[in-house]
């Protein structure tokens, strides 16, 4: 998938400046596509470049003025095009695996703080996320909120990152103690 995708994907809920798409990917994108705010801005340029978004001026009296963009037809079409595309699997890549592959080898010290500060971050996100499905349902149960809520996709997207990061979680904290017990039970031999 292309940053490209995710900004339109984005831009379907309405005008967005800059800014404002930076927030919003922080808030609900991120827990599927990570991007900088810089890379947000370059995308839209291009984006607004190829047709495939179209941006306004909005002048403000007490800030600087901004640009507001919003999905044109031709982009809307492209992520048809897009959805009609043969997903393909998911992979990891991630530098902490390659240095839990290696613990064994290296000492696994500087391997099982890592392990606790990636659970510490993923409780954070678990919290975040619950914090965000809470308000997308209002007074409605998970249940009927997927059978009736107005906009069911940013809340699936983030029952995906909930039940990422709650794995992500539980994997961390499992593999720190069977390091820190491997380690224990060297030392007493």
């Amino acid at each position: 998938m292309a940053l490209r995708h995710a900004v339109l994907a984005a831009l379907l809920d309405g005008e967005y400046s800059g800014y404002q798409l930076a927030k919003a990917f922080d808030i609900g994108v991120a827990n599927f596509w990570h991007a900088l705010p810089q890379q947000l801005y370059m995308e839209l340029a291009r984006l607004e470049k190829d047709g495939l978004v179209a941006g306004r001026q909005v002048i403000q009296e007490t800030r600087p003025n901004k640009r507001l963009f919003h999905v044109t037809d031709a982009g809307r079409a492209e992520l048809e095009r897009f959805a009609a595309d043969v997903a393909k699997p998911s992979f990891i890549r991630d530098d902490l695996l390659v240095k839990v592959q290696a613990a064994d080898r290296i000492g696994t010290g500087p391997v099982i703080e890592q392990l606790e500060e990636r659970a510490s971050a993923a409780e954070a996100k678990i919290e975040l996320l619950g914090s965000l499905l809470r308000q997308f349902r209002g007074d409605m149960d998970e249940e009927e909120y997927l059978r009736t809520g107005e906009r069911v996709g940013p809340y699936l997207t983030c029952l995906r990152g909930l039940s990422f990061e709650e794995g992500h979680r539980d994997w961390c904290l499992r593999i720190a103690n069977v390091l820190r017990e491997r380690r224990t039970t060297r030392a007493e031999r």
